[in-house]
């Protein structure tokens, strides 16, 4: 099936003025693919050792590769919290956790088996530790943008974004499998303008009661839409359901732009009274305006 031209003066293109979602650099890229190839020369010199330095060696390389997992969902964790205004710390340090186990592993690659001198080993954990640490950092130790007192409201709009981004992400990993980079493409433009509204509920927690049903309900059903779109699509291309589907994107996307505006004009209303309520206050205590 041939690909769906896309241009500046195609249909459904959005004018080149218009703002695009801002594209976040992801910091699990070459370095974290790096640290899982090169423990595979551990695998290619054990079978050429007796038993004790193949076990050593094999021992190592799945410390190796168990800190190269780590690293990279600690550095997609940081990311996520980054993206965030309002978000709780890890639950488990995954990166400083993958320096020691660096350290470690490294450590077994360099004792000898023969004489099981300890001086190579401890230098290898130190620096091998000290490294990957200096190299990738510690994880988020403190959660951020909880306020004194505002923790149990916090809570409640960090678990409905994690719910919220839960679903975005599942709208992704199902959208792939219809096999049309496009569709891809136009789920990522919806996905932040969801994230436009996660991001002022994350603001003032107070407009969650009135964000829930978005962040739970239409996304939950746009996640199941979306599933069954791809299912079909990758089966017989039925151009019909493609047109439903992007229609469906598009009031989506209205909808949660529509509903993000009123929060934030919700929000300057309130301001406003306040502001007004303490002149108020002020002029009957008797201080003028200047």
């Amino acid at each position: 099936m041939a690909e769906r031209f896309g241009g500046k003066y195609s249909p459904g293109t959005p004018p080149s003025g218009a703002p695009q979602p801002p594209q976040r650099r992801r910091r699990a890229g070459a370095r974290v693919n790096l640290l899982f190839l090169v423990p595979g020369i551990l695998v290619l010199t054990a079978f050429q050792q007796e038993p004790l330095g193949m076990a050593a060696d094999l021992v190592a390389f799945g410390t190796l590769v168990l800190a190269a997992w780590l690293t990279r969902e600690g550095l997609i964790a940081e990311d996520a919290y980054e993206a965030r205004r309002v978000a709780k710390r890890p639950a488990i340090p995954r990166k400083i956790f993958a320096s020691v186990l660096t350290g470690t592993g490294l450590a077994i690659a360099g004792l000898d088996t023969t004489t099981f001198v300890l001086i190579n080993p401890i230098v290898f954990a130190v620096l091998g530790a000290t490294l990957h640490f200096l190299a990738f950092g510690p994880d988020p130790l403190k959660d951020k943008g909880v306020a004194d007192g505002s923790a149990f409201q916090t809570d409640r709009v960090a678990r409905a974004v994690d719910e919220a981004e839960r679903h975005l992400a599942a709208m992704r990993d199902a959208i792939r499998g219809a096999g049309v980079p496009a569709l891809a493409r136009r789920v990522d433009r919806f996905s932040e303008t969801a994230r436009q509204m996660f991001r002022v509920v994350e603001d003032d927690p107070r407009d969650l009661t009135g964000a829930r049903k978005y962040l739970g309900v239409y996304l939950l059903g746009a996640r199941d839409a979306t599933a069954q779109f791809a299912d079909l699509y990758a089966r017989n291309q039925n151009e019909e359901a493609r047109s439903d589907y992007e229609a469906l994107l598009d009031d989506l996307e209205t909808t949660f732009a529509a509903r993000t505006d009123k929060m934030l004009l919700d929000d300057k209303s309130s301001l406003d009274v306040e502001i007004e309520v303490l002149r108020d206050r002020l002029a009957r205590e008797g201080v003028k305006r200047t």
